[in-house]
């Protein structure tokens, strides 16, 4: 039987993030991916934006995770050459009932360590953003966009110059115990590793419940939040990304671009019981009297159904926002194995503080 240093399960940016840091560190890495390509769900159905950390909870891991992974990634994408821009964000209120909500976010980024947030009045939100009809705005200038399949081929890139593999169509079948370490079948193929890494994203509880010696009582429950983007051909009067006061289980229907000036609003949320990426022409009049609160001038002609992404939450409809669980052996009592639960957004963003929290976990429990 073939053995490595370590298995990572997933090949999404966290995945790929992780099997750099661990190839980083010196272990011989395989990372398994069951689709063809990597990459190819969660990572490729986002925003693509590089988050400040303005909206969790303060001593939460996305809060810190965030914060550290935003200055990782951007220093990762200059250094390796990944299409990126630093193009700030407004956070606006609609209206004055809106504007405790401005409050809110300026106290949990100051809270989490975005110290470069400015809270701005509707002229001075005008003044940046002239078609933006607001009474107040939060400017969060470090917060930008990246090319998501750029920055996963530069972190694969590395981790295979550091010695790690990456084998797709790759589903992972069982995990069993052996000794001190673990036996990883994926169809007729075992291979053994002393750690074994699930970053399977939204089948991270699928591939949970097949470790043998896992109880089951550690493995969350998994939400399934589904979240449709329109996209918008044509000029925009916006250079930064545009967002509304957040909700309380989403960010709220926001204005975004990506690299090559794509325009696109969304996403909104909707739980679902099963995956499905296709988006509802119908679903345009919502859509579109969200957009209008950003742009009073949008041409509705110009909006159609883009793509769409699922966020693997675990927590559920009425419920409060869970944060990332991280699960180590400290957790669960089961040296060289570290699951990842809930890994939504700002996953991309805290990627890279991701990996590194996981090497950590790895080592010490």
């Amino acid at each position: 039987m073939d053995e490595v240093g370590a298995i990572v399960i997933g090949a999404g940016v966290v995945g790929l993030a992780i099997g750099r840091a661990l190839a980083r560190s010196g272990r011989e890495v395989l990372i398994l991916e069951r689709e063809a390509r990597f990459g190819a769900i969660t990572s490729s159905r986002n925003s693509g934006v590089i988050h400040a950390g303005l909206y969790y909870p303060e001593g939460s891991l996305k809060a810190a995770l965030c914060v550290a992974g935003r200055r990782l990634l951007y220093d990762f994408c200059a250094e390796h050459g990944v299409p990126h821009r630093r193009c700030g964000k407004l956070i606006f209120a609609a209206d004055e009932g809106e504007l405790a909500g401005l409050e809110a976010v300026m106290a949990h980024g100051r809270a989490a360590g975005v110290d470069d947030l400015v809270l701005l009045d509707g002229a001075g939100a005008a003044a940046i953003e002239p078609a933006l009809r607001c009474v107040g705005a939060v400017h969060s200038p470090s917060t930008g966009i990246v090319d998501q399949h750029a920055l996963m081929l530069a972190l694969l890139g590395e981790a295979e110059a550091y010695g790690a593999m990456l084998v797709c169509e790759a589903a992972v079948d069982g995990i069993a115990r052996r000794g001190d370490g673990w036996v990883v079948r994926s169809g007729e193929t075992a291979i053994a590793a002393p750690l074994v890494v699930n970053a399977a994203g939204l089948d991270a509880q699928a591939v949970a419940r097949t470790i043998d010696a896992l109880d089951p009582a550690l493995i969350p429950p998994r939400f399934l939040a589904k979240g449709c983007y329109f996209t918008y051909s044509g000029r925009v009067p916006f250079t930064r990304l545009i967002y509304p006061v957040p909700g309380p289980a989403s960010l709220g229907t926001h204005f975004t671009l990506d690299l090559g000036g794509q325009a696109r609003f969304g996403p909104d949320i909707h739980w679902v019981d099963a995956i499905d990426y296709s988006v509802d022409p119908a679903r345009k009049g919502e859509f579109l009297a969200a957009a209008r609160k950003i742009w009073a001038g949008i041409d509705e002609e110009r909006l159609a159904p883009g793509y769409a992404g699922i966020r693997p939450k675990l927590s559920g409809p009425g419920a409060p926002p869970a944060d990332f669980m991280l699960q180590g052996p400290a957790a669960h009592g089961l040296a060289g194995l570290v699951n990842l639960f809930g890994i939504e957004s700002p996953g991309l963003t805290a990627s890279l503080a991701i990996a590194e929290h996981v090497v950590r976990l790895a080592e010490t429990g």
